[in-house]
Parts: structure tokens; C-alpha cells; sequence
């Protein structure tokens, strides 16, 4: 673990503009081992960060500046890159081989899916470096630390698949649960569908609405599944429905799956206790207690809890976390604890706020 008098290491965010980069940048200016090096933005070169920014007012005071891979490669020991997907290996390829030494966390799609065909598909975008999938590591912390500790490539999970992978993996790779049939319904907050402003994220067409969108054919489907078929050890397809909320932060996902012959309730706590028991970002909420969004607002914690029903056979897990923190800014900064021997907790361990 590293102490208080480590030099600090020097963090730029391309893309720095967007909702993500923003995040980054407010939990970064309080990271005990972390200095902010540069913040880029294609468009808004030469203005203060406070302008996209306000809250970070008087915190970071700094301009964005043009992106070019020499200046970022030349100051940056870690780059958080949250360019769109199709725009984000491209930023990648380039850095590393001006700097094969850079530690990079990526934000977008790009490194999530191990199967490059998949990912073309998927996101309808030739992949042009598609070498380095094979050694981007899938960041979800939890469940690959020992691996996150050794990368220099982060690809740093998508929300959704956040708060429905550390609901699921516990139960799916201990076999109490089947991975036929499985249902992810999910509500999140409209900063999840990004800065840029659209039909259906203006506030006459949100307000006072819940809508389904991307029904049966959400990008983040197969995420979801590759991570669930590792542990099942087997193929797996699922169903997997996105909701629009008129709030600003968080992810509530419920989900169903049929209970394998002879789970019960107590084995389910028990295989969360065993994975979690000793994770501070993960609370298992106790019994009766479920969780909200509330909850998690403005935090890198994700609140679960669980149960059977007996008249159905089926396991409802329900997990909270908010969508640009533990589902984008807070997990990239834990990653990088860990690959730098960080506490796990730095820049990341203040309380939510609950009102």
C-alpha cells in the first residue's frame, strides 16, 4: 500500500468536457496521489473548466486544451480517455505507441467486448485496433483485481453492466442460480444518455416519464452476457431492458432468475457475504432493507439485496449504484488505485448526498 509521501502521478482526461470526464475531474482534484496534468476538449480549447464545469470552480483551475497524443503522452503517467465509442481505440493505439508505459483507462465501449465481431456488430463500427483487446482488461473491480493490479489497458465496464454483473456473478458462478431465462430491467438517470441533448432527454419530453428504450437491442447487452457466461461456463442469452428516469444520477436494476434445485435464501446471502463481506464499495443491504438511489447518489458504493420467492422459484436481486460514479468515474479511479497500490479508497471515500 502506498503512503502519503508518494510523489504524486500526473492524470489527464481526453474528453473532458462530457458528463464522464467531468466526474472524473471532480473526484480526481480530491485524489491524494493524483495532479491533474492536462484536460482536452476538441471544441472548447482555450476555456476554463468552470465554464462546462461550474462546481469545480476555484477547485481546478485550469483551461481545456486541444488533444494531441504528444502533449498527453509527455505529461500524462495515467490517461482517462471518455471519447465516444468508435473514438476511443483510435486515442489508444496512438498513445501507446508514442508511450508503451502509459497506464490508460477507457471509458467508452471499445475494450469491453473480447470478440472483435462482436463488437462490430454490436456498435456498428470497424474496429482499427483490434491487437489490443486481447490485452485490455475488463475493469470491474471486484472481480478482477488481481488482473486490473497488472494492465496498462483498462477497459472500464459500462454502467448497466456494473449494477447488473456484481448483482449476478456471485449467484451465477456458484451455480444457484440458471442462466436460462434471465431478465435485467433497469431504470437509470437521463445523464446516462450523455451531455449532448436529444428528442427524448429534453425536459418537456422526460419530465414526469419513464420510457423503454432500446428494447431488445441495447449495446450493452452482450457486455452483460460475456461477463455471466464466463462464470456459467457456457453460452448464455438474456434479456435485457434499459428505462429513461426523470433524474439526474443512478441505476436501480431488478433481476429475475430462476433459483437452481435446492437454493435457498441463506445460500444466496451466503455467496454474497462470501464475495462481498470484506468489499467496502459493495454493501448487502441486511434483510428486509432494499435499495435506492438515493442511497448511492454521488458515491462509488452499490447497495444489493435479495430474495426467493417461494410461489415461483425465482431470485430477485435488486442493486443501486449511481450511473457516473460506480457505473464510470468512481470505478475508473478504483482501478487506478489499484494498478498503482493506491487505497482502494482514495478520492473516492466521501459520503453521498442523501437529499
Amino acid at each position: 500500500m502506498t503512503d502519503d509521501t508518494t510523489t504524486p502521478i500526473s492524470a489527464s482526461v481526453i474528453g473532458a468536457t462530457g458528463y464522464l470526464g467531468g466526474e472524473v475531474i471532480r473526484l480526481l482534484a480530491n485524489h491524494p496521489h493524483v495532479e491533474i496534468a492536462s484536460l482536452t476538449s476538441q471544441s472548447q480549447a482555450g476555456r476554463p473548466i468552470h465554464s462546462f464545469h461550474p462546481t469545480l470552480r476555484g477547485v481546478v483551475n485550469k483551461e481545456f486544451e486541444d488533444y494531441t497524443a504528444e502533449r498527453i503522452a509527455e505529461v500524462s503517467d495515467v490517461v482517462f480517455c471518455a471519447v465516444p465509442h468508435g473514438a476511443a481505440f483510435t486515442v489508444v493505439k496512438e498513445l501507446f505507441d508514442i508511450r508503451p508505459d502509459l497506464t490508460i483507462i477507457d471509458l467508452s465501449a471499445d475494450f469491453r467486448l473480447r470478440d472483435v465481431d462482436t463488437y462490430q456488430s454490436w456498435y456498428n463500427t470497424e474496429h482499427t485496433a483490434s491487437s489490443l483487446i486481447k490485452e485490455a482488461i475488463y475493469g470491474l473491480c471486484e472481480h478482477y483485481r488481481e488482473d486490473i493490479a497488472q494492465a496498462r489497458l483498462i477497459a472500464n465496464p459500462g454502467c448497466y453492466p456494473t449494477s447488473a454483473l456484481l448483482a449476478l456473478i456471485p449467484l451465477v458462478k456458484r451455480g444457484l442460480i440458471s442462466t436460462d431465462g434471465i431478465v435485467v430491467d433497469s431504470k437509470s438517470a437521463l445523464s446516462g444518455a450523455g451531455r449532448k441533448l436529444s428528442h427524448q432527454s429534453h425536459y418537456a419530453h422526460c419530465n414526469e416519464s419513464i420510457m423503454a428504450y432500446a428494447v431488445g437491442a441495447h449495446r450493452h447487452t452482450p457486455e452483460i452476457e460475456q461477463e455471466v457466461a464466463l462464470r456459467a461456463h457456457g453460452d448464455v442469452a438474456l434479456n435485457f431492458t434499459p428505462h429513461l428516469t426523470p433524474m439526474n444520477r443512478g441505476i436501480l436494476s431488478t433481476i429475475y432468475a430462476s433459483a437452481a434445485d435446492g437454493t435457498s435464501i441463506a445460500d444466496l446471502r451466503q455467496a454474497y457475504g462470501e464475495d462481498y463481506g470484506n468489499e467496502y464499495f459493495v454493501r448487502v443491504l441486511e434483510e428486509g432493507t432494499w435499495p435506492e438511489t438515493r442511497s448511492v447518489r454521488a458515491t462509488n458504493f452499490c447497495d444489493l439485496q435479495c430474495t426467493l420467492d417461494p410461489r415461483t422459484g425465482r431470485v430477485i436481486i435488486v442493486s443501486a449504484i449511481d450511473n457516473l460514479v460506480k457505473g464510470g468515474a468512481g470505478q475508473a479511479i478504483q482501478n487506478l488505485n489499484i494498478i498503482k497500490g493506491f487505497d482502494e479508497r482514495s478520492g473516492l471515500d466521501a459520503s453521498g448526498v442523501y437529499i
